[in-house]
Order: C-alpha cells, then structure tokens, then sequence
C-alpha cells in the first residue's frame, strides 16, 4: 500500500503525496465524488438533460442530472473511513439531485458506469439510470445560485448529436451516455 501525505487542503479539494514502493512520490489532486443520473422514458426513448448555466464555461450548457455525493471533503473522509460501499452514499444522491435539479421522485435506480478522472485527478462520477421515476408535485428545489431548466427531454438521436456538435460540454459524462445509448441500442 501507498503512503500519502496531505499537504494542502480546501473545502472540495486536497493535494496529496503518494509515496510509491519504488521510493517516487506522485502529486495527486482529490475532490469528493460526484454523481449523474440518466433518467429515460422508456416508453417514447428519450432521455432527460438538464439545460443548466455553467460559470466555467459562462454559457448554457446540456448536462445529465447530478452534483456532489458529499458536500466538503471532510464528509467524504468521514464515510471513507467507515468502509460502506461508495455506490450506498451514491444511490441515494440519486434521489435528491433528481428531485433538486429535475422535480423528478425516482423510485429505483441502477449503478451504470464510474467515469475516472485520471491517475493524478481523483474526482470520481458515478453513472446511475432509472426509468422508475414520477414528475414531483412542488417541481425542483434548486440550490442558491443553480439556473437549471430541467424539462428538457430528447431521443437517442437527437442527443448523439448534441454531444457530437458540443452542446453537451461535460465530455467525459458525454462519453458515458454514448455507451449507455448503445447499450440500449444492442438490448433491441
């Protein structure tokens, strides 16, 4: 096993020294996980984007719905150290990112994919789907500062295209829900 050290930290992010067998130390970045749901309708094949205002990009921007799995690093280190399943805390963000962000009530969802940053960016995003979901009756409960359209529902194709043409900017997420479509496309 490693040795790290923390040198820096912030509220999201740390800065870590993992000392390798070999005696070399490797700089390593960590944010608390995040997670990203893709919600479909099964029925008409379409799935659900958010259309969200985005201050790094300063621009609109299409985007699965998601957020953080912990708010500080200090959650995260907490429930790190207790063991539990990462995919446990996740699911059940699930629930309250899709009710904040999409006004949607899910009723079961289902681990899909981890998206991994890099080896020297930890800033893992856990890929959830469900199909199992109801329109909530008070609609979304954004955060302070969220702008978040959320009624926005797309085909299979319609959606390969936004990512193929840029309209969807988060590219690794975008890379995941091209797999998950045709994932869909071969359980036909």
């Amino acid at each position: 096993m490693q040795k790290e050290e923390i040198f820096a930290k912030g509220k999201m992010f740390e800065l870590v020294h993992e000392t390798q067998p070999d005696g070399r130390v490797f700089e390593v970045a960590r944010r608390a996980p995040g997670v990203r749901v893709i919600a479909h309708d099964k029925e008409v094949q379409k799935i659900l984007l958010t259309k969200e205002f985005r201050k790094e990009l300063q621009a609109w921007d299409y985007r699965l719905p998601g957020g953080k799995v912990f708010d500080s690093l200090d959650e995260y280190e907490a429930f790190r150290s207790t063991g539990e399943d990462i995919l446990t805390a996740a699911s059940k963000k699930v629930v309250q990112e899709m009710r904040e962000e999409a006004g949607l009530q899910v009723a079961a969802s289902h681990f899909f994919k981890k998206s991994t940053l890099g080896a020297t960016v930890e800033w893992d995003l856990y890929v959830f789907e469900t199909d199992s979901w109801s329109k909530h009756e008070d609609g979304q409960r954004l955060e302070v500062g969220e702008q978040v359209e959320a009624d926005n529902w797309f085909d299979f194709d319609e959606v390969v295209k936004m990512i193929v043409t840029g309209k969807m900017q988060e590219e690794r997420i975008a890379l995941v829900l091209l797999q998950w479509i045709e994932a869909q496309k071969e359980k036909k």
